[in-house]
């Protein structure tokens, strides 16, 4: 068999759960693909932001070993792309042959575009340098004296924040083709035609950067939810009480001052950005079968990461380590090369995946170090020996600094903060993270072996978050239990 095309499609901040069939969402060309292929139902991102999350999905590697921890275009980036000498997986489909094609967000690297990892560059965005400078903030202030006064009183959707500017969570907007996302599509749907007709294999990302927060949509697609069919999440009861000071500042001082209407009206104005982006999907597939390549094409619809959606009482994400921000969407179709299409697979499944899964595809061979190994024996529906029973996080923070590690099982799930006190959740009985369990003695032997698993991966992966200063060695059971075995 020749070896596959490759259509990746990757959106921005979009929730696993959105592309299931049973959510309210309206997604009839994700649930298409999933008819057609396959669904990961539990695949996770590194890390709640974009830069760490997508340097993942691009070199397989954790942001431990890629080098890039938070937003690479501001002044408070930990670093300005990944390590020199952090090979990406598209080098080495570009040297084994494959035209790859780029259009959409990058957000990887300030300093590296796609044209330096063998990409063909149609479109970029996420891609230079950008600083909120002190001029923005002046400039805030002259409008204060100019109506005598910082916004005391908020409009629909609207979050107050004194000096910083009010922050508007959703509204409805015109489907422009100048939009990013539109234009992100058009440039792919102008180059499929083309690489068709040509004698190779070829890779086409699409990066678009919905539904990323504001939630700003067509009014049509709006108007196919009713905000009565939108309930509130259940762990919007969630008072947070147990859970680190930085969780209740958000929501208390930001998302707080919504009231539940509003809440809703986020999450209806979410799910209509899906129905949107699904619509633009549904663009790419119908272009693709007037190619007639679709049987040999795998295409994969996946995001960088989550979004809280109300979940908690928040939106967005950030340091919080609740899964909405963790578990992505996941569903990959390739006719040619899946059996028994329509499946789910629920072993847990990371970013860093899919790199060597396309490696393997394309039978390119490669003896270097991937934090992922390959999906392509669940597409042929073969359980791989010894596939890892645990999933793990690193964060340093947003753009404010913090030190986040977690290790999550089927069962139980434990979130070590360095910052406040950590966390850990039984998942059998508390799906939605709402009873923090990590004071309980009853579970003191799960959080040792959590820990002793978080630190073997640490080990693993080379992460520098290991500093034995009295001020910062805040874990309960510190990195030699990693070498210690079962006890």
């Amino acid at each position: 068999m020749p070896r596959p095309n490759i259509l990746i499609v990757m959106t921005d901040h979009q929730r696993a759960d959105t592309v299931l069939p049973e959510h309210p969402a309206i997604t009839p060309h994700v649930a298409r693909l999933a008819s057609e292929g396959v669904t990961f139902t539990n695949a996770f991102c590194p890390s709640p932001h974009c830069c760490p999350s997508r340097a993942t999905f691009f070199t397989g590697l954790y942001p431990s070993q890629h080098g890039v921890w938070n937003n690479i275009c501001n002044d408070q980036a930990l670093s300005r792309g990944v390590r020199e000498g952090v090979r990406l997986w598209s080098e080495d489909l570009a040297e084994a042959g494959y035209d790859l094609h780029f259009s959409g967000k990058w957000h990887v690297s300030v300093t590296a575009s796609p044209a330096d990892y063998g990409w063909t560059e149609h479109f970029l965005s996420g891609h230079f340098a950008q600083s909120r400078d002190w001029e923005h903030y002046q400039a805030l202030a002259q409008q204060a004296l100019a109506s005598q006064a910082l916004a005391t009183e908020r409009g629909e959707g609207e979050i107050l924040r004194p000096g910083y500017g009010t922050y508007r969570l959703y509204g409805t907007r015109a489907a422009a083709p100048e939009n990013h996302d539109e234009q992100a599509v058009q440039r792919a749907l102008d180059v499929l035609p083309q690489l068709a007709r040509g004698d190779s294999p070829w890779g086409l990302f699409v990066g678009l950067i919905g539904p990323h927060d504001p939630y700003m949509v067509p009014q049509r697609y709006l108007d196919m939810y009713d905000l009565e069919d939108v309930p509130l999440p259940p762990s919007y009861a969630d008072t947070l009480a147990d859970k680190p000071r930085i969780y209740q500042r958000m929501r208390q001082t930001r998302y707080g001052q919504l009231s539940d209407r509003e809440v809703r009206e986020g999450i209806r104005h979410f799910w209509a950005y899906c129905t949107y982006l699904d619509d633009l999907l549904g663009r790419l597939l119908a272009a693709l079968d007037e190619t007639g390549q679709a049987e040999n094409t795998l295409v994969l619809f996946c995001a960088d990461h989550g979004d809280y959606c109300g979940e908690h009482g928040l939106f967005a994400k950030g340091i919080p380590c609740f899964q909405g921000a963790y578990r992505v969407p996941a569903v990959m179709r390739w006719p040619a090369g899946i059996r028994e299409p329509g499946r789910r697979v629920e072993q847990l499944v990371s970013l860093a995946d899919f790199g060597p899964t396309f490696l393997d595809m394309a039978a390119v061979p490669t003896d270097r170090h991937f934090t992922g190994a390959s999906l392509l024996p669940f597409l042929r529906g073969e359980s791989p020996e010894n596939w890892r029973d645990a999933i793990f996080t690193q964060c340093n923070g947003v753009e404010l600094y913090y030190t986040q590690r977690s290790v999550m099982t089927q069962e139980f799930k434990y979130t070590l903060n360095g910052f406040d006190r950590d966390e850990l959740y039984d998942l059998r009985e508390d799906p939605h993270e709402m009873r923090n369990l990590a004071d309980d003695p009853t579970y003191e032997p799960v959080k040792r072996d959590l820990c002793r698993r978080l630190w073997q991966f640490a080990y693993q992966e080379r992460d520098a978050a290991i500093n034995s200063y009295i001020t910062v060695a805040l874990a309960p059971y510190g990195p030699a239990i990693a070498f210690m075995g079962e006890q």
